[in-house]
């Protein structure tokens, strides 16, 4: 199988292998088995984001910089454990903010030095915007954090588009604003990318494209990331909405569209290898990529528990277990979808399908709260991105509120051809027919890239028409 957007598999070392094949953020194929949790103990952060306002107590938002409850270190790692035995495919543990992880670099480093010590079969992650990596580059070495995600969204040495995105850095105890500023993030991060790759720490880059800013810019950062050997580039759209109170919202620069997204995704892809799967996690993140469960676990839950019940609960062994079930499960859908091959040049198809992970095509169309998008054709497919909608259609009468949502639904799938879901009832079928997309059940619950390929041969055949 060979249509994931991460780097096919006879390509990587063993080593770099066993640092992705359970991360569901390095891996597009992980995602859909393994789950992370994000702690939220780096509050502060040393320079400003045009699109970024960091909230706390916030439960509505799902968007980055955003927590319903800051944590301290050991409060993280007791909420890890207790998590960890609730959700045992858990895999991955992050610190992404509020703030900047290395803004926070005590809370950061010692909730990483217990993790070591009571979950030592997580993968330990940070995010960061850059400044201060080479600051902490032996303590990063020190706790094994073999994943770092840095936000780098220009690599203009003048500082025009920066200065644009960054009012201010802190630096040297100092407020550096303008271009000056935005130079000396740019420096810091490039010299912090390079101190990380040197040391075979995996680096993804996330980019937000801010329309009207950088969205022309995007490709010279994906060809500057790859002369530097970042492991993948994430193009993240702006969420630009004036509740959210960022500067962007409030002065009316638009969201990025989906179509904006894609066509980033074009320009860069030709240099490097992308992450298309990314839903833009909270700083409290966890479960599944595609879905949120943080306010199941509140503090009270888990605070008041010792570290002895805690590892109790965690129950390592039993975790092991799981993660080989998983194992064994992922090797049975790569033998079902052995078949499928990357896409290749030609006329092509956008298909969407409905799942809640696992692989499958399992998820009802009234329920689903976003879609996985594929381009596929008589060659193979390709995984182009995945799309959130605000409200599902409706999961049942006994909790549908009477609300209509399918105009968003059809705005979302506009530009597909084919709808892959578990069930669909007669009235949204009807409603989607509107804008010529098919609806299929008869793939429920088999594997999704397999059925996708399959699907589109026949209902399209030697047809299709240019995607």
């Amino acid at each position: 199988m060979s249509c994931s957007c991460t780097p096919q598999t006879n390509d990587l070392e063993q080593s770099v292998m066993d640092k992705i094949n359970n991360h569901p953020c390095y891996s597009q194929q992980a995602h859909q088995h393994y789950a992370r949790i994000h702690v939220a103990v780096a509050p502060a952060c040393n320079i400003q984001c045009n699109y970024c306002n960091r909230k706390y107590d916030c439960s509505n938002e799902s968007r980055p910089g955003v927590t319903s409850t800051k944590l301290s270190p050991e409060e993280a790692v007791k909420k890890v454990l207790y998590v960890g035995g609730e959700i045992k495919q858990l895999s991955v543990v992050g610190i992404a903010g509020p703030g900047d992880a290395l803004a926070n670099p005590k809370k950061t480093f010692d909730t990483f030095a217990m993790l070591q010590k009571y979950a030592p079969d997580l993968k330990l992650c940070l995010s960061t915007n850059g400044l201060k990596i080479a600051e902490h580059i032996d303590k990063i070495k020190k706790y094994n954090i073999d994943h770092v995600t840095v936000t780098i969204n220009s690599v203009d040495e003048t500082g025009e588009i920066g200065s644009k995105i960054y009012p201010w850095v802190h630096y040297n105890h100092k407020k550096v604003k303008g271009k000056e500023g935005a130079k000396i993030l740019l420096q810091k991060q490039l010299e912090g990318i390079k101190l990380l790759v040197e040391n075979g720490i995996l680096v993804k880059a996330n980019s937000v494209l801010i329309p009207g800013v950088n969205e022309h810019h995007l490709a010279k950062v994906s060809k500057k990331l790859k002369e530097m050997n970042v492991f993948l580039h994430n193009i993240m759209p702006l969420i630009s909405d004036p509740s959210h109170g960022t500067k962007f919202g409030l002065e009316g620069v638009p969201s990025a569209s989906d179509e904006d997204v894609m066509a980033a995704q074009e320009a860069c892809g030709m240099d490097m290898n992308l992450m298309k799967h990314c839903r833009q996690c909270r700083a409290d993140a966890v479960g599944l990529l595609g879905e949120d469960r943080s306010d199941e676990f509140t503090k009270e839950r888990f605070a008041p528990l010792s570290f002895d019940e805690l590892e109790t609960i965690y129950d390592l062994k039993g975790r092991q277990q799981t993660h080989a079930n998983i194992q064994q499960w992922q090797e049975a859908l790569a033998k079902a979808n052995e078949r499928v091959s990357a896409i290749q040049e030609g006329q092509s198809r956008f298909v969407a399908v409905t799942t809640a992970g696992g692989g499958l095509i399992n998820t009802h169309f009234g329920s689903a709260t976003e879609f996985l998008i594929y381009r596929a054709n008589d060659s193979g497919i390709e995984f182009v991105m995945h799309r959130k909608i605000e409200d599902p259609y409706c999961s049942g009468e006994e909790n549908c509120d009477g609300s209509n949502p399918i105009e968003h639904i059809k705005q979302t799938l506009k530009d597909c051809d084919l709808l892959l879901t578990e069930k669909i009832g007669d009235c949204p079928m009807e409603e989607l027919s509107q804008i010529d997309l098919l609806c299929d059940e008869s793939y429920a619950q088999q594997p999704i890239e397999t059925s996708v390929f399959e699907a589109v041969k026949k209902h399209f055949g030697k047809k299709v028409a240019i995607g």
